[in-house]
């Protein structure tokens, strides 16, 4: 399994679980734990939620898929911006605790900028970290301005990811914000890597991967997991896609692939405001 270290010295494994929509539908409960654990089973121990996801049914999920193996993952979750006060994020990261059936979160994220002071919510990661409930922070779909604000602050070092909307219909980061982090030690988790899916529609990726004999899925992955400083996240409910996800581990491209990708998904020629979904 490749690995991305983590500014705290950490390493933890490129590619991830993601759980965005996970929990919301009781019919599918069983079939998206069973895809969580296999994922366990397969070295993918990053997961990531958050507060936001199915208002905690998403953290619950988890918590249940995650029960009696909580020491093989490294757990991600989020933070509303309207939480990420002292005493707002001290009660959310309880509720997310009691949620997951744990007693601590790995990363804690902000889950995007609001209105709550950044330095407040940097005081708010601390002391959590200080009383052992989040082990390390991190932020979320923050940009270039509010990253350089972030690093200005007492303990602004500390940060761990900026977890950011990146794939290849969405390269704005690489004008500057993607060097600004990488200047910096700080990886990016990539969020919607296949676009919720609207990537494997597109036929250039398509016709891409036929080439290849890998499918658009895997084209689209095995492109992010070219950066040594990238990790994809995923969502997968199913086992069928999940052995998909994993078989682009074991299909790197070639530096011809990457650069036939860029003819196809032209990096950016000047800044892009952050998107974000």
């Amino acid at each position: 399994m490749k690995q991305v270290r983590m500014p705290s010295g950490e390493s933890v494994p490129a590619l991830g679980q993601g759980t965005w929509g996970m929990g919301e539908q009781a019919a599918l409960r069983r079939q998206e734990i069973a895809s969580l654990r296999a994922g366990l089973d397969a070295g993918l121990r990053l997961i990531d939620t958050a507060e936001m996801y199915g208002e905690g049914r998403t953290e619950s999920l988890v918590g249940e898929a995650i029960a009696g193996r909580r020491d093989e993952v490294f757990l991600v979750s989020k933070v509303y911006p309207h939480n990420a006060s002292r005493q707002g994020m001290r009660t959310a990261c309880t509720n997310s605790l009691r949620r997951l059936k744990t007693d601590r979160i790995d990363l804690y994220l902000l889950h995007w900028s609001g209105s709550v002071p950044l330095e407040e919510t940097l005081e708010a990661f601390a002391r959590l970290r200080q009383d052992g409930q989040i082990r390390s922070w991190g932020v979320s779909n923050l940009d270039l301005p509010s990253m350089q604000e972030l690093w200005s602050l007492a303990g602004g070092h500390e940060v761990q990811t900026n977890q950011l909307l990146y794939n290849l219909m969405r390269r704005g980061i690489e004008w500057d914000l993607l060097p600004w982090l990488r200047e910096r030690g700080i990886p990016v988790m990539a969020y919607s890597p296949l676009e919720q899916g609207r990537l494997l529609q597109q036929r250039g990726l398509l016709q891409f991967a036929q080439r290849r004999g890998i499918t658009a899925a895997q084209a689209a992955l095995a492109w992010l997991l070219a950066k040594d400083d990238v990790i994809a996240i995923p969502k997968t409910a199913t086992r069928a896609r999940l052995d998909e996800n994993l078989a682009a581990l074991a299909q790197p491209l070639d530096p011809a692939a990457l650069a036939e990708l860029d003819r196809l998904f032209a990096p950016p020629r000047g800044p892009v405001p952050l998107e974000m979904l």
